[in-house]
């Protein structure tokens, strides 16, 4: 069973230019596509935060309370690359956050990192500034490179996904999204969901999976959604619409 980061070493070898994450918000008018090659950057540059700059390890636990946004499964991705469990609830070694919930996270960044996420365009930096000890991730990730490579790489029995008292390893994770029923190999999923909950995680995970790409929809418009499917040229929808 593959780790993460053999699964997307593999997409960037067979097709690194396909997108991979369509990225729209309705409520700003955003729309943000990320190739197989602009994503595996990001993760790089994410994983070189965590551990260059915030000093996590493999085995320690991320939270990230993030809300529907393209950063989710960059930090997922990151995460994994580190061998770091996403976690949905303390205890955890380390949060990511966005601005509706930064301030429940700011109180403990003296004592551990929390990154947090502006959630505006190109992911840029927060126009007010973030408390102190809070690190703001639009400043501090561009200065990270564009690659990384793991001193110590996960393995395939690494927890990656850690919630209500049931783990998943990465290589269960990636054999379950292999063998998933939402979409088939090399579809394009529409969803609504967030891709950060452990309910929803297969939302990102089965499509990179199966050699397929998400349509993720924020703040959706339930008007819109079937024009940006025909214009996504979506083969499936998660939750399946009645």
């Amino acid at each position: 069973m593959p780790t993460f980061p053999a699964v997307l070493d593999s997409l960037l070898r067979r097709d690194a230019g396909r997108p991979l994450i369509t990225f729209y918000d309705h409520a700003s008018g955003e729309r943000v596509e990320l190739s197989v090659t602009t994503y595996a950057n990001w993760v790089a540059k994410v994983a070189s935060l965590l551990v260059e700059e915030c000093d996590l390890e493999r085995g320690q636990r991320l939270l990230v309370d993030l809300p529907p946004h393209w950063l989710g499964p960059v930090f997922l991705g990151a995460a994994w690359t580190v061998g770091l469990t996403v976690v949905a609830t303390e205890p955890a070694d380390a949060v990511v956050c966005g601005p509706a919930t930064l301030a429940d996270h700011a109180g403990s960044a003296a004592q551990r990192p929390v990154l947090a996420c502006s959630l505006r365009p190109l992911g840029v930096r927060f126009a007010e500034g973030v408390p102190d000890h809070v690190r703001d991730v639009g400043v501090e990730v561009w200065s990270q490179p564009d690659s990384f490579i793991s001193y110590d790489p996960p393995s395939e029995a690494d927890p990656a996904i850690e919630a209500a008292g049931v783990s998943l390893t990465q290589g269960e994770l990636m054999a379950t999204a292999a063998a998933g029923s939402l979409l088939t190999d090399g579809g394009r999923l529409l969803t609504v969901a967030n891709p950060t909950s452990p309910s929803a995680v297969a939302t990102f995970i089965e499509p990179l999976a199966r050699g397929g790409s998400m349509v993720l929809v924020a703040h959706a418009d339930p008007d819109r959604l079937e024009a940006i499917a025909a214009a996504e040229r979506a083969s499936a929808v998660y939750p399946a619409r009645s």
